[in-house]
């Protein structure tokens, strides 16, 4: 099978299993940030002084950031002819909840870990998304240091 190299070449000449699987690899992905989004507002709220200060900006940075990669993530996902969530309700009809801990880096991890498995998965059949993951796991892997950095504070 060749690498798939225009964003719209892997409709039609992809396996629809490979495109299905990396379709709901983005969903996820795209539900990880927006979900990261909604905790790094709530979060940001909470003032915790000096230190406070620079996190509260950090956050505020991130859900910029956070927002533009659900947006590309969407994209994609419209482009391999599959359809971007449009509402904050998962399928049992239960609104996201922020964790208990919002400052947890558990978030950062999962779309870490979210990211790596579709720049994994897209490596030799899809060369739009893959691009697209890997500059959102760069991104993810800084937010994560960043995030270590305040909680060894």
């Amino acid at each position: 099978m060749s690498v798939m190299e225009a964003p719209q070449a892997v409709v039609g000449t992809q396996r629809d299993d490979e495109r299905r699987e990396i379709i709901e690899l983005l969903t996820s992905a795209y539900w990880l940030e927006i979900d990261t989004v909604l905790n790094y507002i709530a979060a940001s709220i909470v003032d915790d002084g000096a230190c406070g200060d620079e996190l509260q900006a950090a956050l505020t940075k991130g859900v910029e950031e956070k927002s533009e990669h659900a947006e590309r993530v969407g994209r994609r996902i419209e482009e391999l002819d599959g359809i971007a969530p449009g509402d904050l309700l998962t399928t049992d009809g239960e609104c996201l909840q922020p964790p208990g801990r919002q400052r947890d880096a558990a978030a950062i991890i999962e779309a870490v870990l979210a990211a790596e498995k579709i720049v994994q998965v897209t490596a030799e059949v899809d060369r739009a998304t893959n691009a697209m993951a890997t500059e959102i796991l760069s991104d993810e892997r800084r937010h994560l240091r960043l995030f270590q950095q305040h909680l060894r504070a």
